[in-house]
């Protein structure tokens, strides 16, 4: 398995998707709700039946929907295509007990419709615009960037507009993050190791990385705090960060990981908590204070403090936080294609090997105290 989401529109229940990549058999859905109170994780399948899964995401206002990237081979010739998909009513939300019997009783996901890519090539990722009514997805197809409208509940996608990466050789996009920030205007794609921002409503490109890292750029993410604030990750085994009105430098660069790191995500809620995983089996959990929307921690009101804690309050706020690592977590003996966090509880995150093992951790309760209080 390589492709793992959050059900983003649900926001009480701790719940992942894992879309599995067997050649041999039909490919599942595995639907995983994490039961905080008892420790329990209880799982329910979906069957794939049309290929395996190289990329999984869901709409952030309705949580029966989400879409795939797929294989699909025809003629002998390999495509990865897209669907969008509604899965069966009483699996929608979130909590669910596991069915005793898993494998009598697995269902099938409805299919609403394909992202039509014979014109464009294959496709590497579908995007749900962060804000919207889950009506506007953009998907990357080889060097094409596709916005789709989604009409008559999804059953729909008319293609709104288009842009093409022009230059010499195979141009392809690897991956891509649509920004929070601007209005939902803006997205950033990766192809070989070039990040660039477009703007979504004149399909303009509107910043260039180049040689953004030294070899292919695996992912990329978006601060949900400060709206210039990107984080890129590649083969080069580097995490950069970047100010998208100045891109000659990176801001930081984060050296941790010994193989290439496939996968990095911004914390939704505390933009200073950074999750990378990577070809090393390792998953990183980085604190990335100086950089974050909180950078000297919270200040306190004058007010509040007699004249002694005033003292000791102003020399605490001078000094701040250092960039550290907070833990690494080794539970993985396979390449870590996937980390993720929860949609409901901003302390939790779940990370994904090839093997199909999954692992769900906790942000440490020590620093979490450390960040509220």
């Amino acid at each position: 398995a390589r492709a793992l989401t959050p059900q983003t529109a649900e926001t009480d229940a701790i719940r992942f998707l894992v879309g599995t990549q067997s050649l041999r058999y039909d490919n599942q859905i595995h639907i995983i709700d994490f039961d905080d109170e008892n420790n329990i994780i209880n799982k329910n399948v979906l069957l794939h039946q049309v290929g395996e899964i190289w990329h999984i995401s869901t709409s952030p206002a309705d949580k029966g929907v989400l879409a795939t990237c797929y294989n699909k081979t025809s003629d002998s010739k390999v495509m990865t295509c897209a669907a969008v998909w509604r899965m069966p009513k009483e699996l929608e939300s979130g909590s669910h007990e596991s069915p005793d019997d898993s494998s009598s009783n697995a269902q099938t996901l409805e299919l609403l419709c394909h992202l039509d890519n014979t014109a464009h090539g294959n496709m590497a990722c579908v995007m749900w615009e962060p804000m919207g009514d889950g009506k506007k997805i953009i998907s990357l197809a080889d060097n094409n960037i596709l916005l789709w409208d989604l009409q008559e509940s999804s059953a729909k996608a008319v293609l709104s507009s288009s842009a093409a990466l022009e230059g010499k050789g195979q141009l392809k996009f690897t991956s891509g993050r649509w920004s929070p920030h601007h209005n939902c205007t803006q997205i950033a794609t990766a192809n070989d190791t070039t990040v660039r921002g477009w703007d979504t409503r004149s399909m303009r490109q509107i910043y260039c990385i180049e040689n953004a890292h030294g070899q292919l750029v695996r992912d990329l993410d978006f601060n949900p705090n400060k709206q210039y604030y990107l984080a890129s990750c590649g083969d080069d085994c580097k995490v950069k960060f970047w100010d998208t009105r100045n891109v000659t430098e990176p801001v930081k660069t984060l050296e941790e990981h010994s193989h290439w790191v496939w996968n990095v995500r911004y914390n939704h809620s505390h933009d200073q908590l950074i999750l990378t995983g990577s070809s090393d089996s390792r998953v990183i959990l980085s604190n990335m204070v100086s950089i974050s929307s909180e950078p000297l921690g919270h200040m306190v009101d004058d007010d509040e403090l007699s004249d002694q804690e005033d003292q000791h309050q102003e020399d605490k706020i001078k000094e701040p936080l250092q960039d550290s690592v907070i833990a690494t977590y080794e539970e993985h003996e396979d390449s870590v294609y996937a980390v993720e966090w929860s949609s409901a509880d901003p302390w939790l995150f779940a990370s994904l090997s090839y093997d199909g093992r999954l692992v769900i951790n906790r942000v440490p309760r020590a620093l979490k105290y450390h960040i509220l209080l």
